[in-house]
């Protein structure tokens, strides 16, 4: 028999000093919480304030308009005939030199960018009658003088923009070209359309190829496989394989698909195949967990009715689970978009000038791209690679807010 146990004392003063030891921890345990979601808060401010703060002075350039008198200029080009072999042998870098020093002065390479030339060339290639008269085309500053003209500028590049602009000739605006062009030497030249139909491509070849296999693997682990040792060490494995840094598949894709099979290098079919590898085991995870929450009720439902255990699966199971299995691909997908470790194991890393046209063409993706541009000396590039992160964290906020918009659309609650 149990002694009797007096009642708690609420109002002596041992007890009042022990509820308020632990008011008191509770409140810093409180305050310490407050700190951490404090202190995140400011170092995503001060990413996004920095990253906002550079890059998107990459999505602006500066120009210098140049007036052209094509019929006096020593353009080495037939008017009757205007072809890119045509274009190459024009002798157009020593025009525009000539051109700009006469309107600039003997400093005026120093002005503009060492590709100034290909504007007046792209303008010649869209309305070959300007060869007949005299035309004002703005081609790019060098990147001493874009950087002055944003406020960066040593002084004398500043003093030069200050002459320029009295002469009304600078001006800077809407980098559209950023857009739509791709790598180069020149940082006021280059773009990142080429590293974004790179990973679109890349982005395909792995969701064609994981999110099949990765739903198949999840079906057949919950639906039909039993429980023994041997399912043990695939869960085990897959769960292990989720948590594997991505360089060790990076090595595996280099190893298998480059070293075995000789697939093409630095294309988008083996960056595919290699992220897809990764990717799977996050499939078949986010797949079991989507799959085991549909209520076993379902299951026996649709059995009670006549349905066989395949329709019970593909007609029952798996639409409902599939808004979670969504969820978790393109979760895994984003992941993807922003690795570079086993995309550099791979060779994506080369100096692609010419978007790809297909899964088999050599092409880089904007992680590699980033890297490239953020390794080179030129001040320039320094803008260019924060614009870059720019178009790199919407594309992924955009995938993250198609998750949760298919996740809220097609959720179903029991």
């Amino acid at each position: 028999m149990s002694a009797t146990r007096n009642p708690t004392d609420w109002k002596s003063d041992v007890m009042q000093k022990r509820i308020a030891r632990r008011y008191a921890a509770e409140r810093r345990f409180k305050l310490m919480g407050l700190f951490a979601v404090m202190l995140s808060a400011a170092f995503l401010a001060f990413l996004l304030f920095t990253m906002l703060g550079n890059g998107l002075r990459g999505f602006t350039r500066t120009e210098i308009a140049l007036q052209v008198d094509f019929p006096a200029s020593p353009l080495l080009l037939d008017p009757a005939n205007i072809t890119d072999q045509g274009l190459v042998g024009a002798n157009l870098p020593m025009v525009t030199s000539e051109v700009a020093k006469k309107a600039l002065g003997p400093d005026a390479d120093a002005l503009l960018s060492p590709t100034a030339w290909t504007s007046i060339r792209d303008a010649i290639k869209a309305d070959p009658k300007i060869l007949s008269r005299t035309e004002t085309i703005s081609v790019p500053a060098s990147t001493v003088i874009d950087l002055a003209a944003k406020g960066k500028g040593s002084p004398q590049a500043e003093a030069a923009v200050a002459r320029l602009k009295q002469q009304g000739v600078l001006s800077t605006g809407f980098n559209a070209s950023f857009l739509t062009g791709s790598d180069g030497t020149d940082p006021t030249q280059v773009g990142i359309w080429g590293a974004f139909k790179g990973s679109l491509l890349t982005m395909l070849v792995t969701l064609l190829l994981s999110f099949p296999v990765g739903v198949a693997t999840a079906l057949y682990l919950e639906e039909y496989a039993r429980k023994s040792w041997w399912t043990d060490i695939i869960e085990v494995s897959i769960n292990n394989l989720a948590a594997v840094p991505s360089i060790i598949f990076g090595l595996l894709g280099l190893s298998i698909f480059l070293n075995f099979m000789h697939l093409p290098r630095s294309a988008a079919l083996v960056g595919g195949m290699t992220l897809a590898l990764m990717t799977m085991p996050v499939i078949v995870i986010a797949g079991r967990n989507a799959i085991k929450s549909v209520p076993p009720s379902i299951r026996d439902a649709a059995l009670g009715i006549g349905a066989s255990p395949v329709q019970v699966v593909f007609q029952h199971v798996l639409p409902l689970a599939l808004p979670g299995i969504l969820t978790g691909t393109i979760i895994g997908m984003a992941r993807a978009l922003g690795e570079t470790a086993p995309l550099l194991m791979i060779g994506m890393r080369a100096f692609i000038a010419t978007p790809p046209g297909g899964i088999t063409d050599p092409a880089t993706v904007l992680p590699v791209q980033i890297f490239l541009w953020s390794d080179e000396v030129s001040k320039g590039f320094v803008e260019k690679t924060s614009a870059a992160i720019i178009v790199l964290l919407v594309f992924l906020l955009a995938m993250n807010g198609l998750a949760i918009y298919l996740r809220n659309k097609f959720e179903k609650r029991w």
